[in-house]
């Protein structure tokens, strides 16, 4: 009996085209049964592809997409055996294949392949190989491959490779590969590979190799390899090898191999070495620690080699110490001011003021 109903049902859609007619209809002002391409229907609607459908307020059952990316408003279920669209869908897309809105999608829509949408999608969007939207994604997402939006993310996407916005993003990202945002990144990023933004990020960060921001990171940063941002990284950073800014390092910042900025002010902790232009910070690096010519240092430094090229005004502890101008304490086996007229180059302890 299910066989012959699918049967009868497969051979009615293309009853209408076979003799000249749109639709063969079953309803009473305008609500009931439609098979074929109706233009308006409130009920169940079946086709198997559409070309010339406005409005369905219910159930439209398609077979494939429609035609030239053409379909109208979809308000209960879009529903494809094995792929269905239209221009909007609102409330629940479902299809075996793919299942996609050329314009808006406002609800629950799953994609055995793909979901999506080609402006906005707002709701809830699974795909079996990815999700995205042309515009903005404001709501739960997720792909075993990709999700994405072209302008802004706002709520939460996971991916098994890649996930992201164009513009911003304002949630959780979480992907196997890569995570981020092409402007800003407001949120939490969790990525096996690389997260980050082509901007600002607030929020935290955690990735297996590469972790930072374009050009302000705050918040907490964690990557197996590397940490940074291009101006300011602000709060606390962990750096399987690096971490570093290229303006202003504050908070804690925690590497395998080195630390630095340009200004530092805080707390670095260096496996190797440690250093900037100016630091008014604690740093503990075991080789070597270092301030550039013409820089400054403020508070203390423990490491095997404290090399300040500019201006000591704080303690360096180490096996060698040197500064250009000492204003400051140096305690180690060998020590050197430069400034100093006598008594420059000291054993154990050396000060000026």
């Amino acid at each position: 009996m299910t066989r012959f109903l699918s049967l009868v049902v497969f051979s009615l859609l293309f009853v209408a085209p076979a003799t000249g007619q749109d639709s063969i209809d079953l309803m009473v002002d305008g609500v009931g049964l439609s098979i074929g391409d109706s233009k308006e229907v409130t009920g169940l609607r079946l086709n198997f592809r559409d070309r010339a459908m406005r409005r369905v307020t219910g159930i439209n059952a398609t077979i494939w997409l429609p035609y030239n990316n053409h379909g109208g408003h979809v308000r209960g279920i879009a529903l494809g055996l094995p792929s269905t669209g239209a221009d909007n869908i609102t409330g629940i897309g479902s299809a075996l294949m793919a299942v996609a809105a050329n314009e808006d999608a406002k609800g629950i829509m799953f994609g055995g392949v793909a979901a999506g949408a080609g402006n906005d999608l707002m709701g809830l969007a699974a795909g079996g190989l990815g999700v995205g939207a042309g515009r903005d994604i404001k709501g739960i997402v997720t792909g075993s491959l990709g999700a994405g939006a072209g302008r802004n993310l706002e709520g939460i996407a996971v991916a098994g490779l890649g996930v992201g916005a164009g513009n911003d993003v304002k949630g959780i990202l979480v992907a196997g590969l890569g995570a981020g945002a092409g402007n800003d990144l407001v949120g939490i990023a969790v990525s096996g590979v690389g997260a980050g933004a082509g901007r600002d990020v607030t929020g935290i960060i955690v990735s297996g190799f590469g972790a930072g921001a374009g050009r302000d990171a705050t918040g907490i940063i964690i990557s197996g390899l590397g940490t940074g941002a291009g101006r300011n990284l602000t709060g606390i950073s962990i750096g399987g090898l690096g971490t570093g800014a290229g303006d202003t390092l504050r908070g804690l910042h925690i590497a395998g191999l080195g630390v630095g900025g340009t200004n530092v002010r805080g707390v670095m902790v260096s496996g190797l070495t440690a250093g900037g232009h100016d630091v008014y910070a604690l740093s503990i690096a075991p080789a070597y620690f270092s301030v550039d010519h013409g820089g400054k240092m403020r508070g203390l430094s423990v490491s095997s080699y404290n090399r300040i090229q500019g201006e000591q005004k704080g303690v360096t502890i180490g096996i060698l110490n040197y500064a250009r101008k000492l204003s400051g304490y140096q305690i180690g086996l060998i020590n050197v001011a430069s400034n100093k007229d006598r008594f420059r180059i000291m054993p154990f302890f050396n000060f000026a003021r």
